[in-house]
Parts: structure tokens; C-alpha cells; sequence
């Protein structure tokens, strides 16, 4: 392809998407004149919009902790490794998806909010692969008192059935249904695709 083809070829790539070609970045205002070229000003550009905007409501969501490893002695979860961002999700018919950085997530944790988990813990499911036996270790709890240290992320728990032993691999914590994206301090830290209902 010759050259000025190629130049005409993106020319007209960057006219179908908005976007002004090099040489070419003169506003409205002073195409056609003898005035110089500026750049559109950014406040003019449309935001990047993901799904179909709605209004803000109340969505129960599931959230997902991952880490490379967990321990569950006595009234004590540790996960080790943890990532430092959790997953969030929302079932049918919202079908919403986000993450929330896991700092941010042990907020929900603080005794100074009357919808705390400090107050109402919840619980969560805690799944661990066994790296020998290709195999998965089970237990349900209610996590309280969150300390984050580094990458290490300590519960204090109520075991409600099951346990870990044996199980040496990457580990899902499964949290149950939190009232999300509004009712909680967490979602306004993270980021929400929104799903078609």
C-alpha cells in the first residue's frame, strides 16, 4: 500500500471514530481559517458508557476473596496471599459484576456504621484445593474482626460445618449476599459493570 493510501486509510478511520487525524486537530470554530490548530478541549468528549445506565438501587451481591493459600485453627481463618482486590457480582436478573480493592472491602467491618459487619457479620464459604489429591476442602463460617497484614488477611470465625484439613492450595472465600452497590461503603470505592436485566 502506497503511503499516502495508508495515511488516507487512517484519515478516514480516525473520521468514523471521533477522532482527529495528525494535521487535522482543528476545532469547528477555526476550520477554514487561518487561525491555529487546537485541540479539542477533553470536557467536550462523551464519557465511556458500559452497559445501560439505571438508576442507583439496592442490589444483593456475592463477594469473592481470592488467595494462594488458607489455614482454619480453632476460631481462626488465615488467608495467605491474599489479592488485593475482591471480586463482586450480582445474580439475575441484575447480572452485575465489579471489584472493590480488599482494603476497602474490610471497611465494611468498622463498628461506626449501623449496617456494619462488625454488627451483623456474614457468612462465607471457604474453598481450598488439595494439591495431591486434586481435591476440594469445605467450610462454612461467619467471618468478624478482619486484620490485614501485608499479604496476610486474619479472621476470627465461627466454624458452622466442615474443614480445611488436608488442604494446601489456592483458596475462594465465598461471602454471602451483601446489600451492594449502595447501601454499603464499599461500592463507592469500586468499579460496576452493569448487566442487561
Amino acid at each position: 500500500m502506497k503511503p499516502l493510501n495508508l495515511l488516507a486509510g487512517l484519515a478516514m478511520a480516525a473520521a468514523v471514530l471521533g477522532l482527529s487525524a495528525p494535521g487535522h486537530s482543528q476545532t469547528a470554530a477555526t476550520q477554514g481559517t487561518d487561525a491555529p490548530a487546537t485541540a479539542a478541549p477533553a470536557a467536550t468528549r462523551a464519557a465511556k458508557t458500559i452497559g445501560q445506565p439505571q438508576q442507583a438501587a439496592v442490589v444483593p451481591s456475592m463477594i469473592v476473596l481470592n488467595a494462594r493459600g488458607a489455614k482454619l485453627e480453632g476460631q481462626k481463618l488465615t488467608l495467605e496471599g491474599i489479592s488485593p482486590n475482591a471480586i463482586i457480582f450480582a445474580d439475575r436478573p441484575i447480572r452485575s459484576a465489579g471489584h472493590a480493592l480488599t482494603a476497602h472491602l474490610l471497611e465494611e467491618w468498622s463498628s461506626k456504621a449501623p449496617d456494619s459487619f462488625a454488627k451483623t457479620p456474614p457468612n462465607a464459604t471457604v474453598s481450598v484445593f488439595s494439591k495431591a489429591k486434586a481435591g476440594v476442602a469445605d467450610a462454612v463460617v461467619v467471618l468478624k474482626s478482619p486484620k490485614l497484614e501485608g499479604d496476610r488477611l486474619t479472621f476470627d470465625v465461627d466454624v458452622l460445618e466442615g474443614d480445611l484439613a488436608g488442604a494446601d492450595g489456592a483458596v475462594s472465600v465465598f461471602m454471602d449476599i451483601v446489600n451492594l452497590p449502595i447501601a454499603r461503603r464499599t461500592s463507592h470505592h469500586g468499579a460496576w459493570y452493569a448487566g442487561k436485566q
